[in-house]
């Protein structure tokens, strides 16, 4: 890339409809400069600010809003999500993926997180297992905002990296 290039700016694509960390998306989002597309099946509020933009996609279309995500993210982007197998399509497309955990997914993580899934599904379905995800803590939260600015932190120096 010539130094007169810019590399596209870096976005984050939120799988929103439950998403626990979108007011420390916007905070990180702000300090970075960095555009946030909320992806939805309903209206979400967006704080009044030209880099958060929502994104209704059609009720009731099964799969509608990761389908969306997958069409527009690039290896410059960043996707939070607790969808795994949208993780994973995002992943082969070259983005950074995370859940509001602060689990980074990676070509070589997303796998044995797949097999997880669909072993506790399986177990779920056999009555062998009960209950949903642990309880959201602000540990959790605080995990998410570290692992969000160590994405970005990577992708800016890539950028850096290019531009020489």
């Amino acid at each position: 890339m010539s130094p007169q290039e810019e590399a596209p700016a870096i976005r984050i694509f939120v799988d929103a409809d439950a998403c626990p960390v979108k007011e420390e998306i916007f905070r990180v989002a702000t300090r970075f400069g960095l555009r946030v597309l909320l992806v939805s099946n309903s209206p979400l509020r967006v704080p009044r600010n030209p880099l958060f933009e929502s994104v209704v996609v059609a009720r009731g279309q099964f799969d509608g809003a990761d389908d969306w995500i997958v069409a527009q993210v690039t290896d410059r982007d960043i996707a939070v999500t607790a969808d795994i197998p949208l993780a994973a399509r995002c992943l082969e497309k070259g983005a950074r993926a995370l859940d509001a955990k602060g689990r980074v997914y990676s070509p070589d993580s997303i796998g044995d997180a797949l097999a997880s899934r669909e072993l506790m599904a399986h177990l779920r379905a056999m009555g062998e297992m009960g209950g949903g995800p642990a309880p959201f803590t602000a540990r959790d939260r605080s995990t998410f905002l570290q692992r969000l600015d160590d994405l970005i932190q990577a992708l800016r120096r890539t950028d850096q990296r290019m531009r020489r």
